[in-house]
């Protein structure tokens, strides 16, 4: 069968009308096996086919978006660190919700967790007008930022800091902030510390498996562990110098809970702050240590702890009984432009 197909004349074009009046039509036999003609290209007005548009154009707002996804992946996992490079502060442990520290095969090993946090931990000992008071830190910076409770140093004359390797440095305070019992040195001399992950409070539930690490007694980077006992426990705990840990002739921070004074009297002046209750064994010397979550980041600041030997002088209720307040993360990372500012309160 055949078919009759016009074709342009000359130049291969018949639409253009006008611009080619000598234009030709034939009938040619169609064969159902031959491949259908070529598209033919515009001609201009010079006779020579429009270049094609270019495709490119069209592509390259595909690809850069591709891109940028990448490179937001990319930086998902790296901003802590660009920012770090670019603004000179180390802040890759505030960022370290983000970060691995435990192996998901080992997520709620304790003994992982604890090889992998305890680098991050140091034992604090002040100086005071009247005694000496030992807490613990939390390192937030390579350079040596180190987050603990205010009233560790409150008072200090001076502040010596103690690495989980031994090594002892002088430190100064940078700044306070007696409303929420928090406190930020910095360790001089020292650089290439190990730091913390700082986690995310709000998505800790009761039930979940915590690790404690501290200086209780001065046992530089002991290591307890328990679960969350509760959330947003109202703790109330003295301002004023005058109840630094330590000067207290037990050792224990004086707190109140329940309209109940512990571990002694908290004084005219307090602060009240929404405290993480932990089962973890806590014990003088851990205020200002790490409470951890089962993937190593932290989510809170060790500050109170009930001691039976506070109320008792039968030396068999001396000790912890799982009664642990911790101040937490997210409190601590909302409060880090304060204390790095300098204040002093």
């Amino acid at each position: 069968m055949t078919e009759s197909i016009r074709h342009s004349g000359e130049y291969g074009y018949d639409d253009i009308q006008g611009a080619y009046p000598q234009q030709h039509s034939y009938s040619a036999p169609v064969n159902p096996e031959w491949p259908p003609p070529p598209p033919y290209a515009p001609v201009t007005a010079a006779g020579t086919p429009e270049p094609a548009p270019r495709q490119t154009r069209r592509r390259r707002p595909v690809a850069l978006l591709a891109a940028v996804a990448i490179v937001a992946a990319a930086v998902g996992g790296g901003t802590a660190y660009a920012f770090q490079e670019l603004s000179g502060t180390d802040t890759a442990a505030v960022a370290g919700s983000s970060t691995t520290v435990v192996p998901a095969a080992k997520k709620g090993d304790v003994a992982t967790i604890a090889a992998a946090v305890s680098p991050s931990v140091v034992e604090i000992n002040a100086t005071l007008g009247n005694g000496t008071s030992t807490g613990s830190g939390v390192v937030i910076t390579s350079g040596g930022e180190i987050v603990t409770n205010n009233h560790v140093i409150s008072g200090a004359t001076s502040v010596k800091v103690r690495t989980s390797d031994g090594k002892s440095y002088p430190a100064r305070v940078v700044g306070t902030d007696s409303s929420k019992d928090l406190a930020l040195i910095k360790v001089q001399g020292a650089s290439g510390l190990r730091t913390a992950a700082l986690g995310d409070s709000g998505s800790v539930q009761v039930g979940d498996t915590v690790v404690a690490i501290g200086s209780p007694e001065g046992l530089t980077g002991t290591v307890t562990s328990g679960i969350v006992s509760a959330l947003d426990r109202d703790v109330t705990v003295p301002t004023e110098e005058g109840q630094s840990q330590g000067q207290g002739g037990d050792g224990q921070w004086p707190f109140q809970f329940g309209g109940r004074e512990f571990n002694g009297d908290t004084g005219s002046s307090t602060t009240t702050y929404k405290a993480i209750q932990t089962d973890a064994s806590l014990n003088p010397g851990n205020s200002g240590g790490a409470l951890i979550d089962a993937s190593g980041h932290i989510i809170g600041i060790n500050s109170a702890m009930y001691a039976s030997s506070a109320q008792s002088s039968s030396s068999s209720d001396a000790g912890s009984v799982g009664l642990g307040f911790a101040i937490p993360v997210n409190t601590v990372k909302s409060d880090l432009a304060k204390l790095r500012s300098g204040a002093q309160n």
